[in-house]
């Protein structure tokens, strides 16, 4: 058996597999009920039955060194050779999250994906995968012949750039309580909570008491702005929305430029799945292509979200290739 998993800063999502038939049941456990890693995956076989687990993938939210990965978003520590021996020796093998999500979108099917920018698509280009969640991750995709190899990064901590007075003053505000003002200080789901914040507080926008009682006992506040902001309910909702939005595209078109994605910029996570539709996909593209002299070029990018499981798809494929041959 296999197992693979894509460990957030908020959920962590496991699932079993064998060499090459169809996947088990997939798991999805909440990381504020378990003490570290090993637990949740100890849990997921214990509720399994205790299958031998010849191969492990995993992705996580935090770069990979020398075996380990720190994550970025939670006080959690991945070993690959604690993880071997708590599976009886399996191998098991580190990945970044966004690393998982790039060989991900290789296998993933087209049902699985929405196209918001048809560009014009090289099969063997570099493609580029960004995700914005609890933070923001960022990957690039090159070949070797046919094989995809996923480049692990972290973009998202890249500083933020300013492209108006409104994103300044932003950055001034941002500045004063973080020091270095990153992508993910915007372009995540705790980013949205700030940049509403930031609108809050500068007196830019109102906050109806009705909406602050609902953030007041909300467990994820990101959750109530987007949908008061999808709904038109509160200005100050949608006022957020649009900052986060062109944030968003700002920053995917800046991954498109670095890596020359004539494969196409793959837009994952769960926040874009929900909001790039309509006026928010228009603000989301709008900003991507606003490249100067390059904005023909990012015209020829493809731009698709994903719709689908991209990082536990490309766990379990890395998974796969793992297993020892026969």
């Amino acid at each position: 058996m296999i197992l693979a998993g894509d460990i957030g800063g908020t959920r962590t999502r496991l699932v079993l597999g064998d060499a090459g038939g169809p996947l088990g049941d997939e798991r999805i456990f909440s990381n504020l009920d378990f003490e570290g890693p090993e637990d949740v995956i100890r849990r997921f076989l214990d509720e399994a039955g205790n299958p031998h687990v010849l191969a492990a993938a995993f992705g996580a939210a935090g770069p990979v060194l020398e075996g380990r990965i720190q994550m970025t978003n939670l006080d959690w520590v991945l070993d690959a050779a604690a993880l071997s021996e708590a599976l009886g020796g399996a191998r098991v093998r580190l990945l970044n999250d966004l690393e998982a999500a790039a060989y991900g979108v290789i296998e993933l099917p087209d049902a699985a994906l929405r196209t918001i920018a048809m560009g014009t698509a090289d099969p063997r280009g570099n493609v580029g995968v960004i995700a914005a969640g609890t933070g923001l991750g960022e990957t690039l995709v090159g070949w070797h012949e046919d094989t995809p190899v996923a480049l692990a990064s972290e973009g998202g901590h890249a500083d933020f750039a300013p492209r108006d007075e409104l994103d300044l003053a932003l950055w001034e505000w941002l500045s004063r309580s973080t020091g270095h003002v990153s992508w993910e200080a915007v372009v995540c789901g705790p980013g949205i909570v700030r940049v509403y914040e930031f609108l809050r507080e500068t007196g830019r926008e109102e906050e109806p008491p009705e909406l602050r009682r609902s953030l007041a006992t909300a467990k994820e506040p990101s959750m109530v702005i987007t949908s008061a902001g999808i709904a038109a309910e509160h200005l100050i909702c949608v006022r957020a929305l649009e900052i986060f939005a062109r944030s968003y595209g700002a920053e995917a078109g800046n991954l498109a430029l670095k890596g020359l994605t004539f494969g196409g910029i793959y837009v994952a996570g769960g926040i874009a799945a929900r909001l790039l539709e309509g006026r928010w996909c228009d603000l989301f593209m709008g900003a991507f292509v606003a490249k100067g002299r390059k904005t023909d070029l990012l015209r020829r990018i493809p731009v698709r979200v994903v719709t689908g499981e991209a990082a536990l798809s490309g766990a379990t494929a890395v998974a796969r290739r793992m297993l020892p041959r026969s």
